[in-house]
């Protein structure tokens, strides 16, 4: 067996299951086809420390994202990793909304969050002065924090526990065996290569519902959406103007949180993102710059400082899910699939917000699904 583990996918998830199983019994291998870490889901997101709160009580995304805000905390800490808690208010500005406050505030309360609380106008001014909202629900310790380097010190993590990182190798196929997996991979340059390995964790992100197909799984629930996420910087010194993270109330069975502020560590402010569905599953990283006027009509009401021409493109990225639009929010899935004759193979879909923020956590669920 040339492998314990073989991880596919060097994303945030993939990375730290890779760190989390470092110093395992056998080899770890990390496979990923693009040249070094992150190049895709992980690079263009809103970087967020989620707080936990809208999620189902019970549900994974609701257990591991609360679990990992404070394993990422801490993992920064130890390892002077750049972050900060400027925490997150989601604001009511139109009838209807201040009770859905409530709602959000009572359902985060069912899944553990602790530190989220109503405020009222003058203490918004205190912490947003330019931002406009009858009422507010505030969480102080959501943050924001630096993908890149949080990436980095898990690959660093990883390599020092022995993990063995391949980049610019592609996964085309995938057959169970009597003692584990056999592996068949393409590299960089079209050379076909093949190695043995005892599990599998499918963290391959964009590419995750191919590779559960490889072993024979064919389940319509496993089916992956790709969905575009446009963002729009604020610019024209607006930047300084807003220093949290700035949210509307979010609509049911929305498949974002809704258009909102996102604050870096630089210092710069951005918008976003919105979602767009992308049927033919084909990744478009464009940003249009056309819904600008869309990005500012959703959020004057909230950021009343702001003008169209302070908005120019910034990003975009690419987020799955397990619905398609209409469909109702599905939680993450995080399958041992040992059901489907398929010990040892461990798949994630749909690992989206809040996939960043989970990701230690995650780590150790996998980890302890793997008996490792």
């Amino acid at each position: 067996m040339d492998a314990e583990v073989t991880v596919i996918g060097a994303g945030v998830i993939g990375l730290a299951v890779s760190a989390a199983l470092s110093g395992c019994k056998g080899p770890v291998f990390v496979i990923e086809r693009n040249h070094t870490f992150g190049q895709e889901t992980s690079s263009r997101n809103s970087e967020v420390v989620h707080s936990g709160i809208y999620y189902l009580p019970g549900s994974l995304k609701g257990t591991l994202c609360l679990e990992g805000k404070e394993k990422i905390y801490a993992y920064c800490n130890k390892n002077d990793i750049p972050y900060r808690k400027c925490g997150k208010l989601i604001v009511a500005t139109k009838t209807g909304e201040e009770q859905k406050l409530f709602e959000i505030l009572k359902r985060s309360q069912s899944n553990g969050v602790t530190d989220g609380r109503i405020i009222e106008q003058d203490e918004v001014a205190e912490i947003e002065p330019n931002i406009k909202t009858t009422r507010a629900l505030y969480f102080p310790t959501s943050g924001i924090v630096d993908s890149h380097r949080l990436m980095k010190q898990l690959e660093a993590d990883s390599v020092i526990g022995g993990s063995q990182m391949v980049y610019g190798a592609e996964i085309v196929g995938i057959k169970k065996d009597k003692d584990g997996y056999h592996v068949d991979m393409i590299d960089a340059d079209k050379q076909k290569f093949d190695f043995s390995t005892k599990k599998i964790v499918n963290a391959a992100g964009l590419n995750a519902g191919k590779i559960s197909g490889y072993p024979g799984i064919n389940d319509p629930d496993y089916r992956v959406y790709y969905w575009k996420g446009e963002y729009f910087g604020v610019g024209n010194g607006k930047n300084k103007y807003v220093n949290s993270l700035v949210y509307p109330v979010p609509e049911q069975n929305t498949v974002g949180l809704g258009i909102h502020t996102t604050v870096d560590l630089g210092g710069g402010l951005k918008l976003g993102p919105n979602a767009i569905w992308l049927p033919d599953d084909k990744p478009d990283l464009k940003v249009d710059p056309a819904h600008s006027v869309i990005f500012y009509n959703t959020v004057k009401h909230f950021l009343p400082f702001l003008e169209l021409d302070d908005l120019t493109p910034d990003q975009a990225g690419i987020r799955t899910k397990l619905q398609k639009p209409g469909d109702p929010v599905r939680d993450f899935i995080i399958n041992e699939e040992s059901n489907r004759n398929l010990p040892g193979f461990v798949n994630l879909l749909g690992i989206e917000s809040p996939g960043l923020t989970a990701c230690l956590a995650i780590a150790d669920y996998v980890k302890d699904l793997l008996k490792l």
